[in-house]
C-alpha cells in the first residue's frame, strides 16, 4: 500500500464534488456507503460504435451523455463523450433492476482525486445527481454520517443560483 491509502478524509453524508474529466466545476452528491459503485444522473445517452483497441481485439465501444449537474435545472449541463468500461445489472434501493453502462470519471472530493466506477442512470426523482458509493469511498474516506459539506460549500454564486437545490 501506498502512504496515501493509509490516511482518511473525513467527509460528511453529502459533500460538492467537482468532474473534472466532464466538465463539471460543482456537483452536490450524496456518499453512501450502502451502494457498491457510484452512479450519476445521465440524459440523451447514446452509444457510439468504437474503435478497435492496440492488440487488434474487440472495439472499444463508446457513450455520450448529458449531465445536468443541478437539479429542476439545464443551467450548466453538458455533454460527455467517454469509453465504455464495463455494463452491470445495478439493484437500486428500491429493489428494482436495470443494466447500466459503466463509465471511468475522476472525481475530486476534498481536494482529494480519485477515479471512480459510475453507472450512468436516470436520477431526475432522486435528490441527489450523483452518490459516491463505496469502491470510490475506499479509496481514502471515511464517512461521517452526522455531517454535511465537510470540504466546504460551493461557490457563493454557484448556491445563489442554485439555490435549494
Amino acid at each position: 500500500m501506498n502512504e496515501e491509502s493509509h490516511s482518511s478524509t473525513i467527509a460528511g453524508w453529502r459533500e460538492w464534488v467537482s468532474l473534472p474529466d466532464a466538465g463539471v466545476p460543482w456537483i452536490k452528491a450524496k456518499l453512501d456507503t450502502g451502494a457498491r459503485t457510484s452512479s450519476l444522473h445521465a440524459f440523451d445517452v447514446e452509444e457510439l460504435p468504437g474503435e478497435a483497441d492496440a492488440s487488434g481485439g474487440e472495439p472499444l465501444g463508446r457513450v455520450r451523455f448529458g449531465i445536468r449537474p443541478w437539479q429542476e435545472s439545464d443551467d450548466d449541463a453538458v455533454v460527455v463523450e467517454l469509453p465504455v468500461h464495463d455494463r452491470r445489472q445495478v439493484r437500486s434501493s428500491s429493489g428494482h433492476s436495470e443494466e447500466r453502462i459503466v463509465v471511468l470519471l475522476e472525481l475530486v472530493l476534498q481536494e482529494r482525486t480519485v477515479t471512480a466506477e459510475v453507472t450512468l442512470t436516470n436520477r431526475d426523482e432522486m435528490g441527489f445527481r450523483m452518490l459516491i458509493g463505496r469502491e470510490a469511498l475506499r479509496q481514502g474516506f471515511v464517512v461521517d454520517s452526522a455531517r454535511s459539506f465537510v470540504g466546504g460549500r460551493a461557490p457563493r454564486g454557484i448556491r445563489r443560483r442554485n439555490r435549494g437545490r
